[in-house]
């Protein structure tokens, strides 16, 4: 890692805490800490830190809210850190916009991992500056990452916006739900996860989302881009 990246770690549980500190700071990166909503968006908007590893459960406001509030001004990847393994918080943790959802029974190293990998896809490119790709009233540019549809931008998290990406620079290939979980979420989750990804996708680039024509299914398979460049 040639620059330090910096990761803050929102847990009301110091020990928990201090454990991703040593394994983080480990593997070379900056650690904030924060043990509640109020600091950690202090912390946040302080530092800007490149991922932000939120725990759900803690008093006053919960790491749904915090999310929430990072979302309103930054597409800096989350990643939930939960107690809980269920699907209805596993759903509205990434319905919420967060890039991934941990149980707390995952290894330190396999959590570094995670954020390792997040980082990974979300670096900015080096590389000479990308074309626009227009389908119709959508388009997106490559280069500033921006999207439209008509002359309307549309904000979209990282994952959204590489999820996006990914089936715009495949017009009418199907990715299958693992394809997607592999490239996304390095194997980790199950169709719900890659459903909710899409219905938020479809929120916000549909005319009218309930009868997509952009984005569509392919029953029992996955999805595709209808659209053609």
């Amino acid at each position: 890692m040639s620059e330090r990246q910096t990761v803050l770690v929102v847990d009301d549980d110091p020990s928990i805490v201090e454990l991703m500190r040593d394994f983080l700071e480990n593997d070379g990166f900056e650690v904030a800490t924060a043990g509640e909503a109020e600091e950690a968006l202090a912390r946040f908007r302080q530092l800007r830190p490149q991922c932000v590893l939120l725990d759900i459960m803690m008093p006053g406001q919960n790491g749904f809210d915090v999310c929430r509030k990072i979302r309103a001004e930054s597409d800096v990847p989350v990643l939930f850190l939960s107690a809980r393994g269920d699907d209805v918080d596993k759903i509205r943790g990434l319905g919420l916009g967060g890039d991934d959802y941990i149980v707390k029974t995952a290894s330190p190293g396999e959590i570094v991992a995670r954020v390792k990998a997040v980082l990974r896809r979300y670096q900015p490119s080096r590389s000479p500056a990308p074309p626009m790709l227009n389908y119709g009233r959508l388009r997106l540019d490559l280069a500033s990452r921006d999207v439209f549809v008509g002359d309307r931008p549309v904000s979209l998290t990282p994952k959204e916006y590489e999820l996006l990406r990914l089936l715009c620079e495949h017009p009418r290939q199907v990715f299958t739900y693992e394809q997607l979980l592999d490239r996304f979420w390095e194997g980790v989750g199950d169709k719900h996860t890659v459903r909710v990804h899409i219905a938020r996708l479809r929120e916000k680039i549909e005319a009218d989302p309930d009868s997509p024509q952009i984005l569509t299914n392919v029953w029992g398979v996955g999805y595709r881009l209808e659209a053609e460049l």
